[in-house]
């Protein structure tokens, strides 16, 4: 489905933000999937329409990011990293463990629709590892037990207000007056240095 009415004004405040429309490309991908889970095709040609691009283009910018999803995922996307420090702490171990527990293949969502199975490269804990993300979410040195008891934790919304549905990134939305936003005009127009190089070449010269 396109943007809702809500989600089409946040769009136009995020697009003020920015010198030019196609700026606010990636923020919106992520309002869309606040919405839908995933990036729907509507959605998609909606943020076209309203940046001034194409619907490829759009497409083409999302498919760079690994966050973004084109199809329908579950409400919890449980990523288990397999890369080297995890591999040999028993990331595998614990992959075929999650398959087992919640009954689907690597790649796979629940048929309750609840959660996705994905194993993934080096997510950047390596040093506490084995580690998995839900939703981007950290959990570290997890093990079977570990892990039974987070799905548990999970499927009774014990978790609900730490870990909320994929593609809700925070819960917080920012809100900037426009009377605060700095720089809103396309580079050709500036007829003097931005206040922060500005402040920048004055530290250096004092």
């Amino acid at each position: 489905m396109r943007l809702s009415e809500e989600k089409e004004q946040l769009a136009a405040e995020m697009i003020a933000r920015f010198p030019r429309p196609r700026s606010a490309l990636v923020p919106l991908l992520h309002l869309a999937q606040e919405q839908d889970g995933y990036l729907t095709d509507a959605a998609m040609r909606h943020i076209a329409e309203l940046v001034g691009a194409t619907p490829a283009e759009v497409r083409g910018t999302a498919g760079f990011y690994e966050m973004f999803r084109f199809e329908p995922v579950g409400i919890y996307m449980v990523n288990v990293c397999t890369n080297i420090s995890c591999l040999i702490s028993g990331g595998t171990q614990l992959l075929e463990h999650a398959s087992e527990t919640l009954d689907v293949e690597v790649g796979g969502t629940t048929n309750d629709g609840m959660f996705t199975l994905e194993e993934v490269e080096c997510i950047a804990a390596c040093t506490e590892a084995p580690c998995l993300q839900v939703n981007y979410r950290y959990f570290h040195r997890m093990d079977s037990t570990g892990l039974d008891r987070l799905i548990d934790d999970l499927r009774s919304g014990r978790l609900s207000e730490e870990i909320p549905p994929h593609g809700t990134l925070a819960r917080v939305r920012q809100s900037i007056p426009r009377e605060r936003l700095a720089g809103v005009r396309p580079p050709e127009e500036a007829r003097e240095a931005p206040v922060w190089l500005s402040r920048n070449d004055a530290e250096v010269a004092g």
